[in-house]
């Protein structure tokens, strides 16, 4: 079975659900809202964990450099650059977690 880029990013939906195979629509419902900040902010979390894990071992040099300030302003950074990312549509972490809750919602709901 050959699959496109479309396909594999829409993930393995059941054809009898009522979310299909196509993109996902805004949010309409408190619940759908709900849904979507919190697999935006998992995405978020996600890249700038990712993120935080890049930076390790890169030495900083320099009289100013290093120490426990420069690795609490990375980690503010990192939390920044991964909102930003998610906000500029990420890496498609998000829209999966959002259609999976959508489902589990549909099925206990």
């Amino acid at each position: 079975m050959d699959m496109n880029f479309a396909q594999l990013q829409l993930g393995n939906i059941n054809p009898n659900s009522k979310i299909k195979n196509q993109a996902l629509a805004e949010p309409k419902t408190e619940r759908e809202f709900a849904a979507k900040k919190a697999a935006d902010e998992f995405e978020a979390v996600f890249i700038s964990q990712m993120l935080k894990g890049m930076s390790i071992g890169i030495k900083t040099d320099g009289p100013f450099g290093g120490g426990q300030s420069e690795e609490i302003y990375r980690d503010l950074m990192n939390e920044e650059l991964g909102k930003t990312m998610t906000s500029k549509g990420g890496i498609g972490l998000s829209d999966a977690i959002y259609r999976e809750i959508l489902k589990s919602q549909e099925v206990g709901g």
